[in-house]
């Protein structure tokens, strides 16, 4: 069992810049990423890394957003640049302990935290 806390969230004008934290409880999962939703909207992937080193990120967010992980503090991040209001959004932390993950396949992680708001103005 692993529980998900998401932090860091807020509001931001564009151009601006956040860093989303997420903190896991239990065990050290290999699957772990970062979704985000809109209302109406379906649940998109926003950026994955597997075992520590196969990272993937959408190709909306990509050289804007950077994710990374703290194994000595169960923290997995994701440093936002660049904010636009596309990026506005519910953030939401996952984490599944599969040897593979796809950051466009959601039904791929089985924890889930409860969400951080993120939003841009312009």
């Amino acid at each position: 069992q692993v529980q998900l806390v998401e932090s860091g969230g807020g509001s931001v004008q564009a151009g601006g810049s956040l860093r989303l934290s997420c903190v896991a409880f239990g065990y050290t999962a290999n699957c772990m990423g970062w979704f985000r939703r809109n209302p109406g909207k379906e649940r998109e992937g926003v950026a994955t890394v597997v075992s520590g080193v196969s990272i993937n990120y959408a190709d909306s967010v990509k050289g804007r957003f950077t994710i990374s992980q703290d194994n000595a503090k169960n923290t997995l991040y994701l440093q936002m640049n660049s904010l636009s209001p596309e990026d506005t959004a519910m953030y939401y932390c996952a984490a599944d302990f599969r040897s593979y993950c796809n950051l466009w396949r959601t039904s791929d992680f089985a924890y889930w935290g409860q969400g951080t708001q993120v939003t841009v103005s312009s």
